[in-house]
């Protein structure tokens, strides 16, 4: 899979995550408002999932699993990725030749529906959860210890 496309697919993702829904369409201000600085989790229609946290600078940081399978990879955007022009939230990602704006529609309180402006088919649910419901940890591993006085055996 190319950067690019890896880069597009969590901006997508990020802002799908971000923005509120409840089939009640946000102005980007609004929307900006509504996810700046939470946390979401997200499902996209291609079955991409992942979670993340897109901050009030519109850098973008989380985890992207393309197509819901595969390895889960960590991502930073920069600030300025995500941005406001005019009444649209749009996203401007080094390598990919548009700046593709969204649009978000608000489904509950919680959670927001993010797609591509004049492609439907393209969206990603976001739903706001904790932060520390995906924290992964490596498994602990215990390893012997050998001490001089032992002579490395135990």
């Amino acid at each position: 899979m190319s950067p690019k496309f890896l880069r597009l697919t969590l901006v997508i993702a990020g802002l799908a995550c971000a923005i509120p829904a409840q089939a009640e369409e946000m102005r980007a201000p609004d929307a900006r408002r509504f996810i700046a600085g939470k946390h979401f989790h997200y499902t996209c229609f291609e079955g991409t999932t992942g979670n993340g946290r897109i901050y009030a600078d519109g850098s973008v940081a989380g985890y992207i699993q393309v197509g819901g399978s595969g390895p889960r990879r960590y991502v930073v955007l920069p600030a300025g990725t995500l941005h406001v022009r005019g009444e649209q939230y749009c996203a401007s990602v080094r390598g990919i030749p548009f700046s593709p704006c969204f649009n978000v529609q608000k489904t509950s309180g919680v959670s927001f529906r993010g797609s591509v402006s004049g492609l439907g088919f393209a969206y990603c649910e976001f739903s706001r959860r904790s932060a520390r419901a995906d924290l992964q940890r490596a498994p602990l591993r215990l390893h012997r210890m050998t001490t001089a006085s032992s002579g490395g055996q135990q």
